[in-house]
């Protein structure tokens, strides 16, 4: 996105615009050093307090610094007769930057902290799968065809042309043939294209980013109407609904999974736009929020859970959690309580995403 920002007519505003929007649009995943505290606790952490309001307004301060710095004390010193850079111009496009990095986060099902460290609830757009190969390949489509590429840059394209490609055909199969049509066009322009076209070729990445902007607006819009059609069949199926995800499929935008919060369950389903009806539920497949063993009684059974939720590892999963619920088991002498979250039910190596577990001992018999 930040290339694509410079390509469109950006870098012309001051030497090292590009750099700046690439660094700036990237800036709010420093939060991924996280990890050194374990996948709980980055999970607690990540997309919060470098992602929300605070740091639209921090992080922009600190690229222009790190940029600035750089034009000071390597750029010109290696180029003494080259323009410097402009301070003014560098802190609006690393205000641009990071903002579309949060931005594009909150528009997947995993969700962003907008107001940290003042409100810590998370905010969802269900619009965009986390990973998107048609906004890959418009944008970076076009800024292949808007660049003026060397030999070792037409083989950093292609090594990461293959990729990509990879990637899709593993884990797309059914929308292969329109992703390797896409890829062949845009080299087919390439080899086609005039040396001399460079205000086209600006064109084509703004046309491209306005496309994506009506794509993303449209998916926005089309999960709106989605949860509106899921309400409904919910309540004519007889549910009390308390809370409705869309969760958009990866590369297919007619198509999402759903979950139903119920009082006591999690129902799943789909929604599909070129299905007649457009929603299927499954509430023989609801998972309950609790499944435990029925020798656990009412407070005995809160104060396991108690215990579970206080271990710093399900504490730190619970605060990401969206849509949670327990299972627990008999586990020797103790119980071994699982969280999960029923978002990623059915994924295969969800990993710390899928769930978490914790052991808490029984409590001693009373005479």
């Amino acid at each position: 996105m930040g290339v694509a920002i410079s390509k469109a007519g950006a870098e012309r505003a001051t030497p090292l615009a590009t750099a700046t929007l690439v660094l700036a649009a990237n800036a709010p995943d420093v939060d991924v050093a996280s990890y050194v505290g374990g996948p709980y606790f980055a999970l607690a952490f990540r997309r919060g307090i470098t992602h929300g309001w605070p740091a639209l307004v921090v992080l922009p301060l600190l690229v222009v610094f790190v940029m600035l710095a750089w034009d000071r004390s390597v750029r010109r010193r290696r180029d003494p007769d080259c323009d410097p850079a402009r301070a003014g111009p560098l802190l609006a496009l690393s205000a641009i930057g990071v903002l579309t990095h949060p931005t594009l986060d909150w528009m997947n099902t995993y969700g962003m902290r907008w107001g940290l460290p003042f409100d810590g609830a998370w905010s969802y757009g269900d619009a965009l799968f986390i990973i998107d190969p048609w906004i890959w390949l418009a944008l970076g489509g076009s800024i292949f065809l808007a660049s003026g590429l060397s030999g070792r840059d037409l083989a950093a394209w292609a090594a990461l042309a293959l990729a990509a490609t990879a990637l899709v055909i593993t884990a797309l199969p059914s929308a292969r043939i329109l992703w390797l049509v896409g890829i062949a066009s845009i080299v087919s322009l390439r080899l086609s294209r005039r040396p001399d076209a460079a205000a086209g070729r600006q064109a084509l990445v703004r046309i491209a980013g306005v496309a994506v902007c009506v794509y993303v607006t449209a998916l926005v819009v089309a999960d709106g109407l989605a949860r509106r059609d899921v309400v409904a069949e919910a309540a004519r199926a007889g549910l009390v609904v308390r809370d409705v995800m869309i969760a958009p499929l990866l590369g297919n935008p007619f198509i999402s999974e759903v979950e139903v919060l119920t009082a006591n369950a999690y129902v799943p389903g789909t929604h599909a736009w070129l299905r007649s009806p457009r929603v299927e539920l499954r509430p023989g497949a609801a998972v309950p929020l609790l499944v435990a063993p029925t020798e656990l009684s009412g407070p005995a059974m809160e104060r396991v859970l108690l215990a579970a939720r206080s271990e710093p590892s399900a504490r730190h999963y619970l605060v990401w959690s969206r849509f949670p619920y327990a299972r627990v088991e008999p586990d020797g002498d103790g119980w071994q309580v699982t969280f999960a979250d029923a978002r990623y039910d059915g994924v295969r190596d969800a990993g710390s995403l899928g769930s978490v577990s914790v052991r808490i001992p029984r409590e001693p018999a009373s005479d």
